[in-house]
This record gives structure tokens, C-alpha cells and sequence, in this order.
């Protein structure tokens, strides 16, 4: 199977060219090429097909071989990949995913995507639809009890359940790999949950750590930088205008037009390397 590694700042999938190659087993595909060990190394598979809808369709798998429904830092590498393996000639493009259609702008510079900025949609604060287990129509600072402690977490779904949960402590240091499986497989969300741990540094910036369902910790998560903007803007722990969200491999800018109620994402993806691999 040829392949190509790619990254969003730090969140790495290998994406297939499924126009010219035909996976029999993604789930089991998925684990194999994700195993950084005795694998490709990644966080999961991205599947670059054909599409009765939009220009093409995506199809994402976490490392652990579920089906993810979107993924931000990977959907703006599919622009790339199409862009720039010459697959299209389009700066503006319609990709399908589980989660519905998003729209892609390319900033094309010597040929080749250097910047992709994605309509990601209208986030979902409405309890039952992210799905969160509540009494309440909508979760916003609402309490939780997760790893000995209570904590107070705001719900936001991009295509995928997020929790974003504000950090009193250093966040560098927090020990995310006890914490994070305690939200994710918590009796709340009945389909897991991606957890945003962040701590807000001025009225536009924030700085986040993610727990992804399936995947464990990421250097990014475009889906989550999204609800974590969503959650800051809607608690006003920052200011109105763009959010610049930190996160452990780089930085994304993220947009809530509150008119229309869509949220926006801008930032860079890579080509890593390419290659071939018999499964």
C-alpha cells in the first residue's frame, strides 16, 4: 500500500490515495500503520476518496481502529494532498466527511498549499446532540468528578464530542495520561469524549492539552482548538475577535462568526515523507 505521512502541527496521519488504492480493512489498517513502534507511526488513517457530494471525501480512523467523524488538522492536509499531488487544480474545496460537508481555502505560494483555512461548520452546544448525559439542555461550566476531583467542563460537539475543562495548575507538568482516560471513558459520554485541559493567557490566546478518544494524547486537535475557542468566547473568558489557540505542536487561529454561527480554522499542514508498506 503507498502511502504519505502527514502533519498539522504535530497531529500526524497517514493518508491514503484511495482513487488509486483500495483498503480491504481500515479499522485493522488503522492500528497497524499508527503503531509508532512497529508500525508507520501516527495518529491514525485518513483515506482520501471519491465523492457523489463535493470533491472528494474523507475518511478518518483513530489508532486504535474507530472511526473518527472529522478531523481539523487532517482535513487541511487532504486540501494539501489534493492540491499539491495535482488532483485538483481548485483553491476552494468541498470535502465530505462523517460529519457533513466542510469548505476549504487554499493560500497557494510556488505551487504548492501552504495554509488552509476550513469552515468548520456550526459548533453544537445542545447536550443531547454532542451526546453529554445531563439534566441540563446545554453543559457549560458544569461540574464534573473525574480522577479525585471536581472539575467544570463546557460541551461543544465540531463533528465530535469535546469537553473543555479549565486548568488551576501548571498544565506543562499535569499528568494527562491519568487524567485524560478518566473523562474520556466517564459515564457521561456515552459515545467517550476528546478533553481540552486549558488555561487562558490573555483576552485572545489560549494554551490547550488534548485527551483524544481513541488516540490518547496529540500534539494538536483541530476539532478541539475549535471548541476550546467556542467555550472561551461563549463563558467570556476572552474577548471577542479570533482566538489564537496554543497547542502542543503549534499554534491554530480560530474564527466564531457569531452572525451566522460558523466557526473557522486557519493553519498550516506538511508533507512528512512518503512510502510504501506491505500489510
Amino acid at each position: 500500500m503507498k502511502f504519505t505521512k502527514m502533519q498539522g502541527i504535530g497531529n500526524d496521519y497517514v493518508y491514503v490515495n484511495c482513487l488509486e488504492e483500495k483498503v480491504e480493512d481500515p479499522s485493522e489498517t488503522a492500528k497497524i500503520v499508527s503503531d509508532r513502534h512497529f508500525g508507520i507511526g501516527s495518529d491514525g488513517l485518513i483515506l482520501i476518496c471519491p465523492s457523489d457530494h463535493a470533491d472528494f471525501r474523507m475518511a478518518m480512523y483513530n489508532a486504535d481502529g474507530s472511526e473518527g467523524a472529522m478531523c481539523g488538522n487532517g482535513i487541511r492536509c487532504v486540501g494539501k494532498y489534493v492540491y499539491d499531488y495535482g488532483l485538483t487544480d481548485k483553491t476552494h474545496l468541498a470535502i465530505e466527511t462523517k460529519s457533513g460537508i466542510k469548505y476549504l481555502d487554499l493560500t497557494v505560494e510556488d505551487g504548492k498549499a501552504v495554509k488552509i483555512r476550513v469552515n468548520m461548520g456550526k459548533p453544537e452546544r445542545r447536550a443531547k446532540k454532542i451526546p453529554i448525559l445531563t439534566d441540563h439542555e446545554e453543559v457549560k461550566e458544569e461540574p464534573i468528578e473525574a480522577a479525585g476531583r471536581m472539575w467544570k467542563m463546557t460541551g461543544v460537539s465540531m463533528g465530535n464530542p469535546h469537553a473543555v475543562v479549565p486548568y488551576d495548575g501548571d498544565l506543562e507538568t499535569m499528568e494527562i495520561e491519568k487524567i485524560g482516560p478518566q473523562f474520556e471513558h466517564h459515564k457521561c459520554f456515552p459515545d467517550r469524549v476528546n478533553t481540552e485541559f486549558i488555561k487562558v493567557l490573555d483576552d485572545h490566546t489560549v494554551r490547550m492539552r488534548v485527551w483524544e478518544r481513541g488516540s490518547g494524547e496529540t500534539l494538536a486537535c483541530g476539532t478541539g482548538a475549535c471548541a476550546v475557542a467556542v467555550a472561551a468566547l461563549w463563558n467570556q473568558w476572552v474577548g471577542e475577535g479570533p482566538v489564537t489557540v496554543q497547542l502542543l505542536g503549534g499554534e491554530l487561529t480560530i474564527e466564531w462568526d457569531r452572525q451566522s454561527d460558523l466557526v473557522y480554522m486557519t493553519g498550516p499542514a506538511e508533507i512528512v515523507f512518503e512510502g510504501e508498506i506491505c500489510l
